[in-house]
């Protein structure tokens, strides 16, 4: 890899075209199922699906959702999507038919590409009536037939992804990223990871994250192989290390748990070059049991954001000194700590970690209310100018220039990698009408490192019922593992529920 990454964006499609042009096209880039795709037949595929996907769409930045499991439709769209001028909206296959109509509906998706049975598990009013609905195999049977489409000349500001999230408060918010964005978060993370065209990354993570997408991205710009795969348990990682020769593995917190767990043969553990982990801070005894297990592979903790993709990373030359730490910059990225007073805080205080630099996304999809509060004018001291992201996040830099996380000022649950809103949980109580009130809390948990607890009023009667309406209606991510029955709820000298005095009370009941 060059010593510093090439800064200069291109359009996100051009990325199927790199190995291929570079005299690489024999060399295998995605592992199916039904089969293994060379760099070559990659970009073939990519252009064919494309060329379909602008006859369905004719109209520029047209939004085309996915809503399936990990295969070619899911690993390829992005790319095609983006050549075709369109605007990728991915969904999380974990998701029921609640939130992915309010996405559907909030993106003004105009086509939806899934898997045939979770588009029939759709109900009336879910699909909005400008948005038809293709099942996943028949619309790679018609790309098929379909003259590639050559690579596009999209501007690399312009957009190409909508990604949903959760925040504290409210229903998911569509992250809006450009070429550049995805582009440059590709060239960083290949750069700081060495990735090399031998690499072979098991793709475990969901594509519709940022951190996912980028397993496929930044192993494609170094001419590298993807393995997608969804697992049923921990061991099955395992296998699909020794039988692919995998060298690039990335998962968040919960699951290197369960991975530290398992007995690795030798033939899964020798070929792993690299580990990589975001979604969340490692313990210092997970590092060790990770240093442990894997004593030859480098270990990268990472800390990002979806609103800027990537922020810090930890070199690992350092993470046996500093488990704890965030590290520092990503290339491409400015990470400034801004005190209470608006000046940059000394080493050792806390600020605000504030995110500047091209990797800034574009804001909130059709939210300018919420795009206000976390994009806002980067701070005099910021070398890039312009939006930065305001994170929100507690942080301290020492002397040594690296970052340490110090907590949150919202109330965001952060479960399993997931980022879960506490208010939707709450409104799909509600909802039901056995719950008079509700309150979602994210309680310390040793493997999730942080468990959902829901604290209602009402009827305990209803226990069984509400557990019953919220599995149907809510992704198993956002599932209360613990519904707490109070006859009234503590209320704060506002008048409002204590929210304090209820996370305190849990937090007592539940320590680990």
């Amino acid at each position: 890899m060059p010593h510093q990454p090439d800064p200069v964006p291109r359009a996100l499609d051009h990325l199927a075209e790199l190995a291929a042009a570079a005299g690489e096209g024999d060399r295998p880039a995605l592992v199916l199922r039904e089969g293994t795709l060379n760099h070559d037949a990659l970009r073939q595929r990519v252009g064919q699906l494309a060329m379909w996907l602008s006859d369905m769409l004719p109209e520029p930045g047209a939004r085309v959702a996915s809503w399936a499991a990990k295969g070619e439709l899911t690993c390829l769209l992005p790319l095609a999507a983006a050549r075709a001028g369109l605007v990728h909206v991915p969904v999380n296959p974990l998701l029921k038919r609640a939130q992915v109509a309010h996405i559907l509906a909030d993106s003004g998706a105009r086509l939806l590409i899934g898997t045939g049975s979770r588009l029939a598990s759709l109900e009336a009013g879910d699909l909005p009536d400008h948005c038809r609905a293709l099942e996943e195999g028949e619309a790679l049977r018609m790309a098929a037939a379909c003259a590639p489409l050559g690579p596009s000349r999209a501007d690399p500001s312009a957009l190409a992804a909508i990604l949903y999230t959760s925040g504290s408060t409210g229903r998911p918010k569509g992250v809006m990223l450009s070429h550049a964005n995805m582009w440059l978060g590709a060239v960083s993370v290949a750069h700081y990871l060495g990735m090399v065209r031998d690499d072979v990354t098991l793709a475990v993570l969901p594509l519709s994250f940022d951190y996912g997408q980028n397993q496929l991205f930044s192993t494609w710009l170094a001419g590298g192989c993807v393995v997608p795969l969804d697992f049923l348990f921990p061991k099955d990682v395992a296998k699909a290390c020794a039988k692919h020769c995998v060298t690039t593995l990335a998962a968040v917190p919960p699951l290197w748990v369960q991975l530290s767990e398992i007995d690795w043969p030798e033939e899964a553990r020798a070929p792993l070059r690299r580990l990589t982990n975001s979604g969340g801070a490692l313990t210092v005894d997970l590092v060790r049991a990770l240093r442990g297990l894997f004593p030859a592979a480098r270990l990268f903790p990472m800390y990002g954001l979806t609103e800027a993709f990537r922020s810090t990373y930890l070199d690992p030359s350092l993470v046996d000194l500093h488990p704890t730490s965030m590290g520092k910059a990503i290339p491409f990225a400015e990470i400034l700590v801004i005190g209470d007073t608006g000046e940059v805080a000394a080493d050792g205080e806390e600020g605000e970690l504030v995110h500047c630099g091209p990797l800034v996304a574009q804001g909130y999809w059709q939210d300018p209310e919420r795009t206000a509060e976390r994009f806002k004018p980067a701070p005099a001291a910021s070398t890039y100018g312009g939006t930065a992201v305001w994170s929100g996040d507690r942080v301290k830099r020492e002397a040594d220039g690296l970052l340490y996380f110090a907590g949150r000022r919202d109330a965001m649950i952060k479960s399993a990698g997931n980022r879960i809103s506490p208010q939707e949980v709450e409104e799909a109580a509600l909802a039901t009408g056995l719950a008079a009130e509700a309150v979602a809390l994210g309680v310390p948990h040793k493997r999730l490192g942080q468990a959902v607890h829901l604290v209602v009023r009402g009827d305990p009667a209803a226990g069984e019922e509400l557990a019953k309406r919220l599995q149907r209606d809510l992704p198993n991510f956002m599932q209360p593992q613990h519904i707490h029955w109070r006859a009234v709820l503590p209320l704060n000298p506002n008048g409002k529920i204590d929210r304090t005095a209820l996370q305190a009370e849990l937090n007592k009941e539940f320590a680990q």
